[in-house]
């Protein structure tokens, strides 16, 4: 990615932090690692909080009230939230003040201060693992918009089974969650973790909320910045587990105009406010490659607390 021009350099407590201009505009990079990019960050905001959110409502009849976020610094994870009428709180857990500060400056269009200062939302700068261990209420989505799983990194145990066992108890009945998952591309994890590149996460966080949740479904978005497919889990425990696997493949196969009818019945502005996400997309992103639909079923690995895996 060629540098045309650095807006802000700086350091905390937790990692570098740098807004540069590049081909894709201004870019968030921490630590060297590109977080989002003012020409694609919809791409990776959107699919990560609709697919959720929506789903809950179709489920419930209703719109989800309550939403946790664990990171999400930029403000554009909550931005996408508090598109959503029915919300009415976010909490927002991030262990770095100066991301956050370094964005609602240098970043305002990805949210910014009108996010920031939105009375239903509820930022706290702390370690979102801790709160969660913690925390005494419930929420109807849990969203985690953290750094990748790697191994100098803080938020190796928010992609445990053990921390994905304690969320199914700060979830409503029906509630959704739903993370990042990392890269998502068709080569072997066997080839990447004999050196030919960085193993990929994608299919051990989907084998890992399968052990804590009935209903797991995994669903990619291609983002340029991040140099192709990226991947997201959602899951969620049925009332009626029984349904699971039904739900899952309803949820997978909606109809597109059923979905862009959610749209517009639960987001601010509707389709028009959307810059990517619609019904055709959402089966787009649903429907996985053949070559990945067999990785996954290939990949059983698990992650855990005594046994985590890395993406570097």
């Amino acid at each position: 990615m060629s540098l045309n021009k650095i807006y802000h350099n700086t350091e905390s407590e937790f990692q570098q932090i740098g807004v540069i201009d590049t081909y894709f505009g201004k870019t968030l990079v921490t630590d060297g690692k590109t977080q989002s990019t003012q020409f694609d960050e919809f791409a990776y905001h959107e699919s990560l909080v609709h697919p959720a959110l929506l789903n809950f409502a179709h489920y419930n009849k209703r719109g989800a009230k309550t939403v946790f976020i664990g990171g999400g610094g930029e403000l554009a994870t909550a931005r996408e939230i508090l598109r959503h009428t029915s919300v009415e709180r976010v909490v927002m857990v991030d262990l770095d003040e100066k991301v956050v500060d370094v964005s609602v400056e240098y970043l305002p269009e990805w949210g910014g201060m009108v996010v920031k200062n939105d009375p239903r939302l509820e930022l706290i700068i702390g370690d979102a693992y801790a709160y969660m261990l913690n925390c005494k209420e419930t929420f109807d989505c849990v969203i985690m918009d953290i750094s990748d799983p790697i191994e100098a990194g803080p938020g190796i145990m928010l992609y445990t089974k053990e921390l994905y066992k304690h969320v199914t108890t700060i979830l409503s009945p029906n509630g959704v969650f739903v993370t990042q998952a990392g890269t998502a591309d068709s080569v072997p994890h066997e080839h990447a973790n004999a050196g030919a590149r960085n193993t990929t996460c994608f299919g051990p966080i989907h084998n890992t909320l399968n052990e804590a949740f009935s209903c797991v479904s995994s669903y990619t978005q291609n983002i340029p910045s991040f140099g192709g497919d990226w991947g997201f889990v959602m899951a969620f425990n049925p009332i009626d587990k029984e349904k699971s696997v039904e739900v899952v493949d309803e949820w997978r196969s909606i109809s597109p105009v059923i979905l862009d009818t959610l749209i517009e019945q639960y987001i601010t502005g509707g389709e028009t406010s959307l810059k990517m996400y619609d019904g055709i997309t959402h089966t787009r992103m649903f429907h996985l490659t053949k070559a990945l639909r067999k990785n996954l079923a290939k990949d059983h690995r698990i992650m855990t607390k005594d046994d985590p895996i890395f993406m570097y």
